[in-house]
């Protein structure tokens, strides 16, 4: 009995470990898509009304420590910039840790949010926090990278 008990355990263990080599990757990706498209598709929305972002970051927005036209500046930037790393799976880490910092900086800036919009601030920092944790995934630059390197 303990024979055949182990033998489905074992299967078992298999089975999810064949399972975890294709929904992880996936999910992953899906994690970093998901984000990059957010805050990309934001900082598009800041560009083409730049006039309203600016009277935004100077009356709405509470930006610490920067002057409101460089914050204004840097965090359309960094909605255009850092998607397109996340996105690409190219020094994934590092860049998440910064959209990460962005997206808490966002939320403490921006009182409304505590209203409205605060839960899906929330889920993005959490998905940012799994690409953080786990990395970029074997569906990534980063991946691609280290075998040419390591090659």
């Amino acid at each position: 009995m303990s024979n055949k008990l182990t033998s489905m355990i074992e299967r078992y263990d298999e089975i999810i470990a064949k399972l975890q080599s294709l929904f992880i990757p996936v999910f992953l990706l899906f994690l970093r898509l998901w984000v990059a498209w957010v805050f990309f598709n934001s900082g598009l929305v800041k560009i083409a009304s730049w006039e309203s972002t600016l009277y935004l970051f100077e009356y709405e927005y509470v930006v610490p420590i920067l002057p409101w036209e460089l914050a204004a500046y840097m965090g359309t930037a960094a909605e255009l910039i850092l998607p397109v790393f996340l996105a690409l799976g190219l020094f994934t880490r590092p860049m998440a840790a910064v959209l990460f910092v962005f997206n808490i900086t966002a939320v403490i800036s921006y009182p409304l949010l505590w209203e409205r919009g605060f839960f899906d601030h929330q889920l993005w920092g959490l998905m940012i926090l799994v690409v953080v944790v786990w990395g970029a995934g074997p569906l990534s630059l980063d991946k691609w990278l280290k075998q040419k390197v390591s090659a």
